[in-house]
């Protein structure tokens, strides 16, 4: 993995789960955090502290990142106290549960609720740190998708939809903002990072591991730790020629599913 010292980052969603991994997973590398939370603030000081046991700088700055004021304060105060942007990671995000075969268990609100948090908050975060990362010396933006935006499959009609969303503009931003700004995506599968027990209880997370466990031809549950690696390749210089890619990182989940097999 390229060494990223001297590099600064901001990391949405960098309380817990995967965001917290990619923090801890920078900072190893090398590089200052700026770990962005919304309400979660011991969780998020706990992973800059963590951070800084490692030797570099990292802050906790609050912001609800689906408000675009929200987004031109965060990035304004991590670049007043690191220095500079050089890597963004858009990982924050939400969800709604629903059987995909409900279709009155969503309305407009719930699509346009996740829009928001999920999609809009990516494009928002983006173009404000827009002028920071083209005055890095190669500045690069890391998209947290999910494979649910490939296959149609998740939590909810909703939530791949806005996954699926955020594949399409990953594409449109690699072409916008190249040559000096990368654009890259990563499409986790299942995470065991708590988000099943989050939304719906540990019955329900327990028993998706064991399925997934079962399922995938890896036969493995992913860890945080194991999506981050991705993540912090495409945000370093091992990844320096490549931009508008979106890598599937799921244990092989995505190989039975329709939409990929003749891929």
């Amino acid at each position: 993995m390229a060494n990223l010292e001297g590099k600064r980052a901001i990391v949405t969603g960098g309380g817990t789960g995967l965001g917290a991994a990619t923090a801890i997973g920078l900072a190893r590398l090398g590089a200052s955090v700026c770990v962005n939370y919304s309400r979660s603030a011991d969780a998020a000081e706990d992973v800059a502290a963590q951070c800084r046991q490692l030797g570099v700088e990292a802050i906790t700055v609050q912001a609800d990142v689906s408000e675009d004021s929200d987004c031109r304060n965060l990035v304004a105060q991590a670049a007043d106290k690191l220095g500079g942007v050089d890597i963004l990671i858009n990982n924050a995000g939400i969800t709604k549960f629903a059987d995909h075969g409900d279709l009155d268990a969503l309305d407009a609100d719930d699509f346009l609720h996740l829009y928001k948090v999920n999609v809009v908050s990516m494009y928002q975060m983006t173009r404000a740190a827009r002028s920071d990362l083209e005055a890095a010396e190669k500045g690069a933006v890391v998209n947290v998708s999910s494979i649910a935006g490939v296959t149609g499959v998740g939590s909810s009609i909703a939530y791949a939809a806005t996954k699926g969303a955020i594949n399409t503009m990953t594409l449109s931003l690699a072409r916008a903002l190249a040559p000096r700004i990368r654009v890259n995506a990563v499409c986790p599968g299942y995470i065991a990072s708590g988000w099943f027990t989050k939304y719906q209880g540990d019955v329900v997370e327990d028993k998706t591991a064991e399925r997934v466990i079962r399922t995938t031809p890896l036969q493995v549950a992913s860890q945080p730790e194991d999506i981050a690696g991705t993540i912090l390749f495409l945000a370093g210089g091992d990844s320096a020629h490549m931009t508008g890619e979106t890598l599937i990182v799921d244990a092989g989940l995505h190989l039975g599913m329709a939409p990929l097999k003749a891929r």
